[in-house]
């Protein structure tokens, strides 16, 4: 009886393990497209449309601009203010070169945001992130548009008058809470881990 020799592996017979993504699809895998992207894009575009909504019917259906303050509640007025800044009137910009670079500042902020959400997000995170961005490309669309951010809801109580706002800075507002809340309820050093 003749032995015959056990047949030899070839390199070619191993199953192979996919190779790791290269090229254009690890750039959208990185920094365009993640676990929670569709999410945060849903709620992004729904605090988009309504901080727009909103703005453009006070504008140009209901005129505030040509009426006086609107009260609410006993704490909470319509008004029309242009805040040329960020947030609280800060950083005002009376110049062209600084209303667009602001402008341009706006949407680079969204996009970092955009960015920094597909690394990975709890679901505190991903309402946070959809909070921030769509805030972001509302307040920014304001400032290409008209070269101020519209803020019509005015907090006061009696004399003090606290803040003039709208639906995206008050995203904004809520989006960094959560962002805050998430990073600490999420322990230390945990964005670097994602």
């Amino acid at each position: 009886m003749t032995e015959h020799p056990a047949p030899r592996a070839d390199k070619s017979d191993k199953a192979k393990a996919p190779a790791p993504a290269s090229g254009p699809q690890e750039f959208g895998d990185r920094w365009l497209w993640g676990p929670a992207s569709r999410s945060i894009a849903w709620l992004a575009g729904l605090i988009f449309c309504l901080d727009q909504v909103s703005k453009l019917w006070l504008l140009f259906v209901y005129d505030l601009p040509a009426r006086p303050p609107v009260d609410l509640l006993p704490f909470l007025q319509l008004v029309t203010v242009w805040n040329r800044g960020i947030s609280y009137g800060l950083m005002q910009q009376e110049t062209d070169i600084g209303r667009w670079a602001l402008a341009i500042f706006t949407l680079v902020a969204a996009i970092g945001l955009w960015a920094w959400s597909v690394r990975g997000a709890t679901r505190v995170g991903a309402i946070s992130f959809g909070l921030l961005i769509g805030g972001a490309l509302g307040n920014a669309v304001d400032r290409f548009a008209y070269g101020a951010v519209y803020d019509f809801l005015h907090l006061h109580w009696g004399d003090f008058s606290w803040y003039v706002f709208n639906v995206a800075d008050a995203a904004i507002v809520a989006g960094v809470v959560g962002l805050l809340y998430d990073g600490l309820a999420s322990g230390p050093n945990n964005a670097s881990k994602s």
